[in-house]
């Protein structure tokens, strides 16, 4: 793995990178006054709701809400990770992306160069298979085989499957032409050495699919077995490129696929993700002979918002699928589905969708069970809330799941069919009222000096905030506001503030897109994120006076705030001469203002 990537190094990429010039390039835009438009490439519309604007180095689509920078469009539209588009990015300016050393190691040019020949071989290697199926003397019987499950020529075409010959040295003949080509052969698990030196291929006899990683490299390879006897299906060990718990096949092309992934169904065999796509569903993945990871979940989360988990309804289904929401639970975010859909005895999703068609199919998927029924059925099985200490068996086994849950929304869903279960609704939702009083009474009281804009209502401290995303140089060129003013306030998102002017005024050049950059894993990125959707119409010639007003009428909040919490308080007990001197001083300064 490598180091950290430098923050200045990113913002330095960020300044280089024309935001309009990335869009472009992939999605084509017309100039609309000062802004870019075109048709979101990230949902289906007829007329232009996307935006890009070159001073803020920012788009933004009002239909569908996407937005962000040059890095967030390249995660979103090329389907990359965040290192993975920094490195893209880096690439266009022939630049070297650098690492922070640290406790991870740098990577060394050695080692990348390991890794660009490894990919290279294994993409060899996926034509020869492919080449072997095609002309080798006994591949007949892997082409009837083939034909056998219904798949068409364009399909075995579309996935690169191939066939390893029924030979002891096939592969390594063909690409072991010297020494350290044979070692590289062994390091990729595609050549085996056994005790006595002797050397054979991996792979025999087997209709091979290749597994590509979400870059779209080839990393190993599955074998299925043409006649019984051995493992039905065999993976290639874990190498230096390949790690299973990593890996889904399929995703790939999934996301080449689908450029909006409304859903991703897991499945358990490469055939049923080849089958399920000769008939046009083309969302499919499969883990590679191990149960759905953690990371795996991680992966799909990040991809989809809807996840369908698909097994054989007996009881190694309900296991597989139960560890697989163990798996899923921690990574489940709001906004995300997690269902699980269980077939008929006897089916998979190739049988199931060859007999039913690809509609009925679908409509399966969509009243697949939701998480949370699937969760307590499989609770209830083993507590008996029948008794007083079924349900305490059942608090205690289900607690420790619930709260590993991300989602607050998704976490309170659970809390409360757990406290139906266990005869505790009515508390629960007491504690809930009493919960979102205390909340809404902690929140600013200055609701009479919200600033009207169209149809959303921008408070004072959002609107200071909302100005700043857009021109981070008002930190700096209004003196008049000073919100460290506020600091050890506890106020709902004056935290926030506070971070945000601390960052434009010592980055007043910065643009919307590195000030983003800059606080995307903050706390509080997901509130930026919203902020950003609202439009608050001020004019850019206004920007400073709707600073300094609002800024004003904040602090009229907070001197009114304070002083209304000392007066509160000296009714009960004397205030100290600290106290009492602060009160005097807030009264004079809130008739100055």
């Amino acid at each position: 793995m490598a180091g950290k990537i430098p923050r200045d190094f990113i913002d330095d990429l960020l300044s280089r990178t024309d935001v309009v010039d990335i869009v472009d390039s992939r999605v084509k835009l017309k100039k609309a006054g000062k802004n870019y438009q075109a048709c979101c490439p990230f949902h289906n519309e007829k007329s232009p709701s996307f935006t890009v604007s070159q001073e803020k180095q920012f788009y933004h689509c009002f239909g569908c809400g996407a937005h962000g920078n040059a890095i967030s469009f390249l995660m979103e539209f090329d389907r990359l990770e965040f290192v993975e588009a920094i490195e893209e990015l880096a690439k266009l300016y022939g630049l070297e992306v650098p690492r922070e050393k640290g406790h991870l190691p740098v990577v060394s040019e050695e080692k990348k160069q390991q890794q660009q020949d490894d990919y290279s071989l294994m993409e060899h290697v996926v034509r020869f298979f492919q080449h072997q199926l095609k002309q080798n003397e006994n591949s007949g019987k892997a082409i009837d085989y083939l034909k056998s499950r219904g798949l068409s020529g364009d399909i075995v075409k579309q996935w690169e499957i191939g066939y390893a010959p029924d030979s002891w040295d096939a592969l390594l003949k063909t690409f072991g032409k010297d020494q350290a080509r044979v070692k590289q052969l062994i390091d990729l698990k595609l050549v085996n050495q056994n005790d006595q030196g002797r050397r054979y291929d991996f792979f025999r006899d087997r209709i091979m699919f290749p597994i590509r990683d979400k870059r779209g490299r080839v990393v190993g390879f599955g074998g299925r077995v043409l006649e019984d006897g051995g493992p039905k299906y065999l993976n290639s060990p874990e190498t230096r490129i390949f790690h299973k718990g990593s890996e889904l096949f399929g995703f790939y092309q999934a996301r080449q696929q689908n450029r909006q992934l409304d859903a991703v169904l897991i499945v358990e065999g490469y055939m049923d993700v080849v089958a399920l796509s000769q008939f046009g569903i083309n969302q499919a993945t499969a883990a590679l002979g191990t149960a759905t990871t953690a990371e795996h979940m991680q992966m799909l989360v990040r991809a989809t918002p809807h996840i369908v988990c698909c097994y054989d309804g007996d009881r190694a289904g309900r296991e597989a699928a139960w560890r697989a929401l163990e798996n899923a639970l921690p990574a489940l975010k709001d906004g995300v589905r997690l269902s699980f859909l269980f077939l008929p005895d006897g089916e998979d999703p190739d049988t199931m969708v060859r007999k039913i068609g690809k509609d009925a199919f679908m409509e399966m998927l969509d009243n697949a069970m939701p998480l949370s029924r699937f969760f307590f059925e499989n609770q209830l099985k083993t507590h008996k809330v029948g008794t007083p200490e079924g349900k305490i068996a059942l608090r205690k086994a289900a607690m420790p799941l619930i709260e590993s849950v991300q989602g607050d929304d998704q976490k309170q869903m659970l809390l409360e069919e757990l406290a139906k279960h266990t005869g505790e609704y009515d508390r629960f939702k007491l504690q809930q009222d009493i919960s979102k009083a205390n909340h809404a009474s902690s929140k600013p009281a200055y609701s009479a000096n919200r600033n009207q804009v169209g149809k959303a209502r921008l408070s004072p401290l959002r609107m200071l905030i909302r100005l700043l995303l857009d021109s981070p140089s008002l930190a700096t060129r209004c003196d008049d506001v000073q919100p460290s003013v506020f600091e050890g306030s506890d106020a709902t998102g004056m935290d926030l503030l506070l971070d945000i002017h601390r960052y434009c005024a010592q980055n007043p050049q910065a643009t919307t897109a590195q000030l983003v950059e800059n606080f995307r894993n903050h706390p509080h990125s997901s509130t930026i994120a919203k902020l950003l959707l609202q439009e608050h119409l001020v004019k850019d010639e206004e920007a400073e006076r709707v600073y300094s007003d609002s800024f004003a009428r904040l602090l009229d909040w907070h001197f009114d705030s304070r002083i209304e919490t000392l007066i509160s308080r000296s009714r009960v007990q004397p205030l100290t001469q600290v106290e009492k001197e602060e009160l005097n001083l807030l009264m004079k300064e809130r008739q100055k203002s």
